[in-house]
């Protein structure tokens, strides 16, 4: 069994090259947002749920983009009502939230 239910990774990375990225869409401030309202619901901690930053996860053209682990689903994101879709939808009800898969 694995040590979380879900793992999500949220791609944090901001290219200095001046290609775009997923940096360029303030990413931090929602996956802050999901972090606290993963916690706010009980659904941290081992046996629960993970969020996490990641470093560039090479699909900027979609971005900003997070991946949620076991199901190897990617989504991307706009706001917190997206945030909270994903993780009424996905984290909470194990279904795919398809509007923001990509």
């Amino acid at each position: 069994m694995s040590y979380y239910t879900h793992h999500v990774f949220f791609c944090t990375n901001r290219r200095d090259d001046g290609r775009s990225s997923c940096g360029d869409h303030d990413p931090q401030t929602l996956r802050d947002y999901a972090k606290e309202q993963i916690k706010k619901l009980r659904l941290s901690g081992p046996g629960k749920c993970r969020i996490n930053n990641a470093g560039c996860m090479d699909r900027c053209n979609k971005g900003p983009v997070m991946v949620v682990y076991p199901e190897a689903v990617w989504y991307t994101f706009k706001n917190r009502e997206d945030i909270d879709e994903i993780i009424q939808e996905h984290l909470i009800g194990g279904r795919v939230v398809e509007r923001l898969k990509i």
